[in-house]
């Protein structure tokens, strides 16, 4: 008992100093960010004139500068925002050029408002000589896709490549369809479901059913930080990931749903992208992503994922510790895993003749 008091007392002592440091690592990284607006935005001002309440689902989106001319955007999943989903691998892609974060509202969402923000960013970036790479992660590749369906060729000829984590490109992904027998039902799983039932003109029912997927999201965070040690970077993102799940409002997270909700699963009568595509596939996906999931069910066939990216990689991220395996979109925790496979890829895409010449 006298030893456990004096651990106590030693954890407590030190918690001034530990929210000091992350205090000050939390100030360091946010001056990193800058908030940033293309200087056309035709495609957003349109939305905002057509709908009077568009400016609700308005995300917001911060650069952070790199060396390199190839900028990479970053599209993240419902959590973390963007500026945090890719914490650990900030220094990898600022080699290559700057990161674009797109952050979504916390009050509303728009799959077509996003789709004009992320045309108008496409195009400003172009005009400066630069032709990006884009990152989607989980519910972010969903949004890529429906986009892709949606552009231009031109559009699509100003996209350099694209990097999909764990991406969940349909509903049915995670939640199972009626007909399918049931073998238990996952919380996530569960959760979503009730916020897709629910009566949309119904307030008081979206805010119980978003503030239970909280809990969820919260108890999925948690567990990724369990039994493992945190380091000071992990613990400065923290806060920040709390915040996103505490103060997205309730119609915030209903309208994200809905657009995972309308996500159409791309046609295999064309191609959906041309360029070069890494997709990489977490070795425990299985755990989120429901056992009939199409988009498993597509990247686990090479026959298949090339008629809609002929020049896909696809990547299983696997851990060095048979106990510790790599969870969907678990690019913080795992990031030592996902980091040389993008690096990687990266470098065979930007520096091929070096690559053969090595």
């Amino acid at each position: 008992m006298i030893k456990k008091a004096m651990k106590l007392k030693t954890v407590k002592d030190s918690l001034p100093v530990v929210t000091a440091v992350t205090t000050a690592v939390g100030l360091v990284r946010g001056i990193s960010f800058k908030r940033f607006k293309p200087k056309s935005r035709c495609r957003e001002f349109i939305e905002l004139s057509e709908h009077n309440d568009a400016h609700r689902s308005r995300c917001q989106i911060f650069r952070e500068k790199g060396a390199g001319n190839v900028p990479t955007i970053v599209l993240g999943g419902f959590v973390p925002d963007a500026t945090e989903t890719v914490e650990f691998q900030r220094e990898l892609l600022r080699q290559h050029g700057s990161i674009y974060y797109v952050n979504y509202s916390r009050h509303g969402f728009s799959q077509k408002m996003f789709n004009a923000q992320l045309a108008d960013l496409i195009e400003c970036l172009v005009e400066k000589g630069q032709k990006p790479i884009i990152m989607g992660v989980s519910f972010g590749c969903g949004l890529l896709s429906d986009f892709l369906s949606l552009a231009t060729e031109r559009i699509h000829g100003c996209i350099r490549g694209i990097v999909l984590v764990s991406p969940v490109l349909t509903t049915n992904d995670l939640i199972r369809p009626p007909e399918m027998k049931r073998d238990g039902v996952r919380i996530l799983e569960s959760n979503l479901k009730k916020i897709v039932a629910a009566d949309p003109t119904n307030d008081t029912d979206i805010t119980k059913q978003i503030d239970r997927s909280r809990r969820c999201f919260q108890a999925l965070f948690n567990a990724g930080a369990e039994n493992r040690p945190l380091s000071v970077r992990h613990l400065a993102i923290r806060k920040r990931i709390n915040d996103v799940i505490e103060l997205t409002t309730a119609r915030g997270g209903f309208e994200r749903v809905t657009a995972l909700r309308n996500f159409t699963m791309p046609s295999f009568t064309r191609t959906h992208f041309s360029g070069p595509v890494l997709a990489l596939l977490a070795e425990l996906e299985a755990d989120i992503l429901v056992p009939t999931s199409p988009t498993l069910e597509l990247f686990s066939n090479e026959a298949l994922f090339t008629r809609l990216f002929p020049t896909c990689k696809v990547k299983t991220v696997k851990s060095h510790r048979a106990d510790d395996g790599v969870a969907h979109a678990s690019l913080i925790f795992h990031h030592e895993a996902y980091n040389g496979l993008l690096e990687r890829w990266y470098e065979r895409l930007l520096y091929p003749r070096l690559q053969l010449a090595v």
